[in-house]
């Protein structure tokens, strides 16, 4: 069994994808660890400036330090009226790391009054399997609601509600949100490609 590293501190993160390598891989060909499995505390600086680089800078410190397979993730959400924006700075988007409730905040406030509220969720992996890298990539479609609805899910999940749906991620059950997520996606071509090279 050959064992895989995600190099990320997120825990909704690693349920998620880690739920996504269940389903997928029933024979149990990829052991899924995390940060913790390797000992591995540190904080893993976000200096790129597109999702592509920041999932790189993650695979390749964990790589460069314990040689091990791995692969990291960069995800945010893009909203056309904004630019792009919050982008790769979605997780500060408000300033502090993290503060989940500011940062949705600043987004429904620079949305106020305006009718066009399309967005997207983003998500690229960097995979660092024996020494080369490949990257996978998912996106999903939505717009921005006016106000929160649902308890579930993380970030900006209770004001996106995603094309052809009537409820946002956080109304979603994590089974429901993983049949349609950027994450979803992209984890599960990087399944496909561990699937094909095994």
């Amino acid at each position: 069994m050959q064992q895989l590293v995600f190099a990320t501190n997120n825990a909704h993160k690693l349920e998620e994808v880690a739920a996504i390598f269940r389903q997928a891989q029933d024979d149990r060909r990829i052991q899924l660890l995390n940060l913790n499995d390797i000992n591995c505390h540190d904080d893993i600086a976000e200096t790129g400036i597109t999702f592509s680089e920041n999932a790189s800078i993650k695979s390749h410190y964990i790589f460069n330090k314990y040689h091990v397979n791995c692969f990291g993730d960069d995800s945010g959400l893009e909203i056309d009226a904004l630019n792009g924006d919050p982008g790769v700075y979605s997780a500060r988007y408000a300033g502090e790391h993290g503060d989940h409730a500011a940062n949705i905040t600043k987004v429904l406030e620079k949305l106020t009054g305006i009718t066009s509220r399309k967005a997207r969720f983003r998500t690229v992996i960097s995979l660092l399997w024996n020494g080369e890298e490949h990257f996978f990539e998912g996106t999903v479609e939505g717009t921005i609601r006016t106000e929160l609805s649902g308890t579930a899910g993380f970030g900006y999940d209770p004001i996106f509600q995603p094309d052809g749906y009537d409820i946002t991620f956080a109304e979603m059950t994590l089974a429901e949100k993983n049949n349609i997520s950027h994450r979803a996606i992209a984890v599960e071509k990087l399944i496909t490609f561990l699937n094909k090279i095994q």
